[in-house]
């Protein structure tokens, strides 16, 4: 029997995904031009569905670079990245779902390259 995947957002991931939709809002509301925000929420929207449909679509981080926050505020063991558009990336984890039937993709945050450079300890070039 194949698992249900269910997306989760944390806190953190929440809030950016609340701003990037405020930003959708806002551009169809003006009829300004599509912007980086919203192009970045689309992608978000479609890549969710893709990691609802494969819940290994992400690139997995390995144990030994899992942020040392998210292993603290989490207790998660697996990390998976996923690209979007303008340098952005979503992170995530599988985790048990509520019932036998179910596995929680955990969306620990949605971050710009610069935030993910300074997150994984990367130097910037």
């Amino acid at each position: 029997m194949n698992k249900i995947i269910r997306i989760k957002l944390s806190p953190e991931a929440e809030e950016v995904y609340n701003y990037l939709n405020k930003e959708v809002a806002e551009v169809e509301r003006s009829g300004k031009k599509r912007t980086a925000e919203v192009q970045i929420f689309e992608a978000f929207q479609q890549k969710k569905e893709l990691v609802k449909a494969n819940k290994h679509y992400g690139k997995p981080i390995a144990k030994s670079k899992i942020p040392e926050k998210f292993k603290a505020k989490y207790g998660i063991t697996n990390l998976f990245w996923v690209e979007l558009p303008h340098f952005w990336r979503f992170l995530y984890s599988l985790t048990e779902g509520d019932s036998e039937i179910e596995i929680v993709a955990f969306v620990l945050d949605i971050v710009d390259h610069k935030k993910y450079n300074k997150l994984f300890g990367y130097k910037n070039k």
